[in-house]
């Protein structure tokens, strides 16, 4: 071939002249330009390195590699642009057929090993099914040969008498069929062919003793033979075991013998339908049985338990009687708090009446502003906080002192094991006080009084103690078991006393507490919050908590994700009297609900849900009972005018106070109905739910999201916003006012006595009158009395003092009167002037 140049060899083997020298100084040749030539060597020496560079070998390629290469330009800013050159390179492999044969042989023995291992595992699992078999027919013939040989034993004494039953060999020969598989029948006729002999020998024997012959020796041998015809044909049937299990494995299915006896657990109470199923039965079945012994019941009625116990006796099965307080049994026997008591912090709760200086006492305590934050300056639900002092910790649960929290405060004294109540010493024990007291001896905790505000001017700490006394808190100067410490949460004075007389009181306590076991608590507040879900406030009061822990509270359940201590830290684990924050339940649980880790989710689940529907048994049964009690006292009244509200509160315990508080409003007229309740935001559903009620929103430190004002501003709906509890009851008491509407009363203005009758040819009869009593006005409505009974109800006519028209005559002065369209007024009468006003309603 003659020479070419590189340019014309580039277009030849179609690459670009740049490739095509690259490749070139790859493979050491020494051109370098499109116009250098290129002999028949160099294209041979080219051609070689190529193959090389893409794995061929002089045989056979075995590997090819392309390279691709393009340039692009990117305009930046302005007119500057930039080249972008991109590269791509893909290497196929070509597979040598021994390795592909090799790899094939490989799978192919692996499936082999496998399908050897199944068949193994099959033979075997076959091998002991026949084993079993086996075992059980020859148990069966051994028990069979035992019957035989019993009945052989009665029949010889009875063997002098005259057979009137028919013989052994016919009852041996009338075996149930079904025993004997289908595979067997040719061994079945072939014995049966066996016997006839014996049958034959067994009719001459039945004529003989008919004919008054004994044959007892003869009966004897018959029995044997019987025996041994018996053991024959179980050997028979043994031969066909293996037809028998291929027919068994056919039809998996196999005639009961009797009927089946099943244990039926019945719990406090079942319905029919319920029963039958647990007995396999059809309902109708257990409707007739009780149709015949006098009963007539439905499918969904309910039986008790000891009715569905002695159906279920009679009706042929077991009877297994529970509780359904089992659950929890079970439950709380699962729980084993074990281990090494130690002493434990004291939980001292800080009761009182509203503005004595609960929170503020707790402030110079924890050295924290706590009421700046709270509206109204007060304290609207539980806090806990635990303080370290120099004599010890502390924990604190400071309860709100408005009467609305009463539930709210009992709580608190049965989560605590001291009370300080706080007193102020210029105010004296104020209802609230009362109660305070009240739930702490009906909690049986001891009272530690603290006498607040000390100094200011008017303080009188010995009116406080009488009245305390007076109340059953005996001071321990005067006899008592109740320590008084007087303190002022504005400067301190007295803290330190107060923290040693609640520690000096904790020795004598002797509070102790399991570190090493499950955590155990108390639910102290609950809320819901937006980016975190359920949030609930514990208490601590044995063992230790630790996050990843599975807990139960109330109702509700979850695994620990996340806990927090009073101050917003995550923490992984706390021990006694250690107030958390917890995230992870699944709802909100009501506040003095029980926490207790549990060991298993399963079971905290099936706990949980059984509480579940407990409640709503219980609420619904509440409800069925509110109606049928009120069914007859509604009917032929007025229906009650209703305010409905949807409510929305922080946290658990604001809502249930504001529940209770807003419930009891009211009276026979005019009610208050709660819709809903819930903790957090007001949502889309609590808006729609307002709208189909009519009812109003009330929202307690929360808000409404985007999506619900947007259908409260476009329908209308009243929503009001509180961050104090006040607010909401006067609000609703000013509603349920309204709703009553006004009475319209009389009020009497003024009484006029007649003292002499006058005739007038223009008015009738007029009455000269001296005015004893308010003011008689000319343009209001009167009656006319006689002897204290009214005999004319109308208006005056004219009203004169003298010869002048007077609108109106007051108190001790006299006046004529003419009374319209009644000419009837005698000497001695009086005249009652009126008018009707209307008088707003109240609660």
């Amino acid at each position: 071939m003659a020479e070419v140049t590189v340019k014309e060899l580039a277009s030849v083997v179609g690459t670009p002249v740049e490739r095509l020298l690259q490749q070139m100084k790859e493979a050491g040749l020494k051109q370098t330009g499109p116009e250098q030539s290129v002999s028949d060597e160099e294209k041979q020496a080219l051609l070689a390195f190529l193959k090389n560079a893409h794995g061929e070998s002089a045989s056979e390629p075995r590997k090819i590699t392309l390279q691709r290469k393009t340039v692009s330009t990117l305009k930046v800013s302005g007119s500057k642009t930039v080249n972008v050159e991109v590269r791509k390179k893909k290497t196929y492999v070509k597979r040598d057929p021994a390795e592909l044969e090799a790899e094939r042989q490989r799978e192919l023995e692996e499936l082999r090993a496998a399908e050897e291992a199944r068949q193994r595992a099959e033979e075997a699992r076959r091998k002991a099914e026949e084993d079993a078999r086996l075992a059980a027919e020859e148990s069966a013939r051994k028990a069979e040969e035992e019957r035989l040989k019993a009945e052989a034993v009665k029949a010889q004494p009875a063997a002098q008498e005259p057979v009137k039953q028919p013989e052994p060999v016919a009852a041996v020969a009338a075996e149930p069929p079904a025993a004997v598989p289908a595979a067997a029948e040719p061994a079945k006729k072939k014995e049966e062919h066996r016997r006839k002999p014996s049958r034959a020998e067994e009719e001459e024997e039945r004529n003989r003793k008919r004919a008054g012959g004994h044959g007892g020796k003869d009966k004897a041998r018959q029995t044997a033979r019987i025996i041994e015809d018996e053991d024959g044909l179980s050997r028979r049937r043994g031969g066909g075991g293996k037809l028998k299990a291929k027919k068994r494995n056919q039809h998996g299915f196999e005639k009961p013998t009797g009927p089946l006896v099943r244990e039926v657990v019945i719990g406090e109470t079942i319905t029919v339908a319920e029963l039958a199923q647990k007995m396999s039965v059809k309902a109708a079945e257990v409707i007739k049985y009780m149709f015949k012994n006098g009963t007539m019941v439905t499918i969904n009625q309910v039986l008790d338990q000891d009715t569905a116990s002695i159906v279920a006796e009679d009706m042929g099965h077991k009877v297994k009687q529970v509780r359904e307080s089992d659950i929890e049994d079970q439950l709380v026997e699962s729980m084993h708090f074990e281990g090494e008591e130690v002493s434990r912090a004291p939980v001292v709760t800080v009761m009182g009446h509203v503005d004595h200086g609960k929170t503020s006492l707790l402030d110079y305590i924890r050295r924290a502003k706590v009421a700046a934050g709270e509206a109204g300056g007060i304290t609207q639900h539980i806090g806990a906080y635990h303080v370290e002092t120099e004599r010890g910790m502390v924990t604190f649960l400071d309860t709100p002192g408005h009467a609305a929290f009463t539930a709210m405060r009992a709580r608190g004294a049965q989560a605590t094991d001291i009370v300080i109540l706080v007193v102020a010493a210029d105010d004296g024990v104020m209802p609230q006080t009362e109660e305070a007291v009240q739930h702490a001896k009906a909690a049986g905790v001891p009272i530690v009084v603290a006498v607040n505000k000390i100094d200011k001017e008017d303080a009188d700490p010995d009116r406080i103690k009488n009245d305390l006394a007076a109340r059953d808190v005996i001071p321990e100067e005067w006899g008592g078991d109740t320590m008084f410490v007087h303190v002022s949460a504005k400067v301190g004075t007295g803290i330190d006393e107060l923290l040693e007389a609640v520690l000096l009181q904790a020795e004598v306590l002797e509070l102790k507490a399991q570190p090493s076991a499950p955590g155990k608590g108390v639910v102290v507040e609950s809320r819901l919050d937006k980016g975190r879900g359920p949030v609930a406030t514990v208490l601590v009061q044995n063992g230790t908590l630790r996050q990843g822990d599975i807990v139960l509270a109330g109702v509700n359940y979850g695994r620990v994700r996340a806990m927090l201590d009073e101050n917003g830290q995550p923490i992984k684990e706390a021990g006694p009297s250690i107030p958390v924050e917890i995230l992870g339940l699944d709802g909100t649980p009501d506040a003095g609900d029980e926490l207790t880790v549990v060991s298993d989710e399963k079971k905290a689940r099936e706990v949980a849900l059984f509480r579940q529907g407990k409640f709503r048994e219980i609420k619904l049964a509440r409800q069925q009972s509110a109606k049928l009690e009120n069914m007859f006292e509604s009917m032929g009244q007025d229906e009650k005018k209703t305010l409905n509200v949807v409510l929305k509160a922080d946290v658990r315990g604001s809502l249930e106070a504001l529940m209770g508080s807003l419930s009891d409003l009211g009276n026979e007229e005019v009610q208050v109905k709660i819709v809903s309740g819930g903790v957090g935001g007001i949502t889309e559903t609590d808006a729609n739910l307002a709208l189909a009620s009519n009812a109003v929103i009330f929202g307690f430190n929360v808000r409404a999201d985007a999506t619900a004002r947007k259908i409260i501003e476009s329908e209308g709906i009243d929503l009001r916003y509180y961050s104090v509890i006040y607010d909401i009851i006067d609000d609703v008491k000013k509603a349920l006012t309204g709703m009553l509407g006004s009475d319209v009363r009389e009020q009497i203005l003024g009484v006029a006595e007649v003292r002499d009758v006058f005739r007038s040819p223009k008015f009738g009869a007029v009455a000269g009158c001296m005015v004893i009593e308010g003011t008689v006005h000319r343009n209001r409505p009167i009656r006319v009395l006689r002897d204290d009974v009214v005999i004319y109800e109308g208006e005056l006519e004219s009203l004169r003092r003298f010869k002048d028209d007077v609108a109106e005559v007051r108190n001790g002065m006299e006046c004529g009167i003419g009374v319209k369209n009644y000419n009837d007024v005698r000497a001695g009468d009086r005249i009652e002037v009126f008018e009707k006003v209307q008088v707003a309603r109240t609660l």
